[in-house]
């Protein structure tokens, strides 16, 4: 099999348009919409520090997201060169080695973002761009295997993103009960991501990567999921109740009820349906991060 990144080119410089492909936008709004969950849980006022807000939203969706897709585009050049031959690497709109040169190169300007914010926000950079290269790159390549996977992106895409938004504005480490909700909202995320592997299971099947529904079966995959997205909503609304936040705990509640009867059509067809779920489902799911955001809302004070 020939190397897309070796086929002659058709220019020597990748399109502008092209290159923002590569970098696919449309991925940026979960770990922007994290960022801003973080910037609203940490309880400061937002419009004066619409510096840190704007840093930490480039630093989250075009940059760290950015690099992520440039990564994981480079390394599945061979099979996009088989499956989706117009995709800016193997069409030549990125032509030569430019993929790899991007990658590298937004990995190194959200690093020096993220310095510009600051130390903790530097590190956290750190992980989770040493996650998003783990996730696409050999030798890790946690893609192939959809429990590792799925975490590490769960994390990156919501868990991390809302800590950075926290610790930017906070100029240090959030206090515990910001990493909770973090954390599990991170954990529902892996069900967010599985979500996704529905529509490619003959592809992955055919590649040998082992997401959910080919590990567990399609049912099986589905239930797996719908049961990782509920049980940290589940302890999130326990937690905002025992930290006197009953309101909250309440909306969070009922965006979890509605999630329910969704979830009981999903499994009924989730081939069919997983689009759907994921749609109407995951945006129940990151309304109830906002709700639980403004819930601690100034806890650091």
């Amino acid at each position: 099999m020939s190397d897309p990144a070796s086929s002659p080119a058709v220019a020597s410089w990748p399109q502008a348009g092209a290159v923002l492909q590569l970098l696919k936008p449309v991925t940026w709004f979960p770990p922007m919409w994290a960022f801003g969950c973080g910037v609203v849980s940490a309880g400061l006022p937002i419009f004066e520090n619409w510096p840190l807000l704007v840093a930490g939203l480039l630093l989250s969706g075009p940059l760290v997201c950015g690099t992520s897709q440039a990564v994981n585009d480079w390394f599945d050049r061979h099979v996009d060169a088989i499956n989706e031959p117009n995709r800016p690497i193997p069409s030549g709109r990125v032509p030569g080695r430019w993929g790899l040169y991007i990658a590298i190169l937004w990995t190194l300007l959200s690093l020096i973002m993220a310095a510009l914010i600051g130390p903790v926000v530097f590190w956290a950079a750190v992980f989770g761009l040493a996650a998003a290269w783990a996730y696409s790159a050999p030798p890790f390549r946690l893609k192939a295997n959809g429990w590792w996977g799925n975490s590490a992106v769960g994390l990156c895409y919501e868990g991390l993103p809302w800590f950075t938004g926290a610790a930017a504005l906070l100029g240090g480490f959030p206090p515990w009960p910001i990493l909770a909700l973090a954390l599990l909202y991170s954990i529902g995320a892996h069900g967010i991501m599985t979500l996704n592997d529905f529509k490619s299971v003959a592809g992955d099947t055919r590649m040998g990567v082992r997401s959910l529904p080919v590990q567990l079966g399609v049912d099986g995959a589905a239930r797996v999921a719908c049961v990782v997205m509920a049980v940290p909503q589940a302890v999130v609304i326990a937690l905002l109740a025992v930290w006197g936040r009953p309101y909250h705990a309440a909306a969070v509640a009922v965006l979890l009820a509605v999630q329910f009867v969704m979830m009981r059509r999903f499994l009924g067809d989730p081939s069919a349906r997983a689009l759907w779920y994921s749609g109407l489902g995951v945006t129940l799911y990151v309304s109830g991060m906002l709700v639980s955001a403004f819930a601690v809302s100034g806890a650091a004070h």
